[in-house]
């Protein structure tokens, strides 16, 4: 296949494509409130057969033709990835790739660490680079609750630790704050990771999906985040070292690291943004708030070839045009279906 690389693929909006989600899995064994509420997905849940789930093959034709249209970091999501029977065999497919200029793509994982412990060692001799960890208290009742699974949050904390000793860092922490559950634990968590290495960054409660019951007075700005911190310990602002980052990065004025924040819904960054997901069936999302997907598991199926599969991919990049998030004031809330978060991984 001939490569696209000196032809920058651009959306409607000259947004560039540099950044590819893929979640390996729908499944999950954590019941996060503001992800896979147990009401919703609960013990009757019916996920997705694993006929119908992209295979390993599949998942490195689609990230490798990606890579040839400018893609040069790979992150892997689920549900929680390392569900995924194999999964080390598949970061080791994935970690071979190369861009058209020659350099190994970033590739990355998120998971919520609950199975890190076992499987880190093998998934960085695989050739896994970075783990994100999600983690929203540090109190284990608080995060029992959260998880809505009974799981404790010392065994995060050891996931965290192995993490770092594999050196699968910087190892980044997500946090999803949320008004009234754990906005009172911003300080403990920014003290908890200061001159660790971890990178720990708070997360705006968004709106992504209709099942977690979002509410915009539940919404901690950013700014005020900030606020709290630096009123504890003196920050100040770090200048993106790429286009298309998403988190607005602060660091201590001590040496002792940074912290970062995620403003999806105060202060909305559709401007710049490069990513593209891709569920765990092979439904392609141009936004985390979409509705609905363009179907690549098709047309991997249908035998189309790697030429026209990167020619479709790139058709369909070159019309999008969404910014949810600059028009959410906008909408009529509960007019407008979104896709979950647990399928397309965040």
């Amino acid at each position: 296949m001939k490569t696209q690389a000196a032809d920058p693929l651009g959306d409607a909006r000259g947004r560039p494509l540099h950044d590819l989600r893929i979640s390996v899995t729908d499944r999950c064994n954590f019941r996060c409130v503001y992800c896979m509420p147990k009401e919703i997905f609960g013990r009757d849940f019916v996920f997705r057969e694993r006929s119908e789930l992209l295979s390993f093959e599949e998942i490195e034709r689609l990230a490798r033709i990606s890579v040839s249209l400018g893609v040069t970091k790979l992150r892997l999501t689920g549900g929680e990835p390392l569900l995924r029977r194999g999964i080390v065999d598949l970061v080791g497919m994935l970690a071979k790739l190369k861009t058209p200029e020659g350099q190994p793509v970033d590739l990355a994982m998120t998971t919520n660490g609950s199975a890190l412990p076992v499987m880190a060692q093998q998934l960085k001799d695989a050739g896994l680079r970075r783990v994100t960890i999600s983690l929203d208290s540090l109190d284990d009742e608080k995060f029992k609750a959260i998880n809505d699974v009974d799981f404790p949050v010392s065994r995060v904390l050891h996931a965290i630790d192995v993490a770092r000793e594999v050196g699968l860092g910087p190892v980044k922490i997500n946090t999803v704050v949320k008004r009234g559950v754990n906005d009172s634990e911003i300080l403990s968590l920014a003290e908890h990771f200061r001159g660790t290495g971890a990178i720990l960054r708070f997360i705006e409660y968004m709106d992504v999906g209709t099942t977690n019951g979002w509410k915009l007075d539940e919404v901690l700005p950013s700014s005020e985040v900030v606020a709290m911190v630096n009123k504890r310990w003196a920050l100040e602002p770090v200048s993106k070292t790429e286009p298309g980052e998403t988190a607005n990065r602060w660091r201590y004025t001590d040496g002792a690291g940074e912290i970062g924040v995620i403003s999806s819904v105060t202060n909305a960054f559709c401007g710049n943004c490069s990513r593209a997901r891709v569920s765990a069936e092979g439904q392609l999302y141009t936004c985390l708030f979409a509705g609905s997907g363009y179907d690549l598991r098709a047309l991997m199926r249908d035998g189309i070839s790697d030429e026209e599969l990167a020619n479709a991919l790139a058709g369909h990049w070159r019309k999008r045009d969404d910014n949810y998030s600059e028009l959410r004031a906008a909408l009529t809330p509960g007019n407008r279906k979104r896709i979950e978060m647990s399928y397309i991984g965040g």
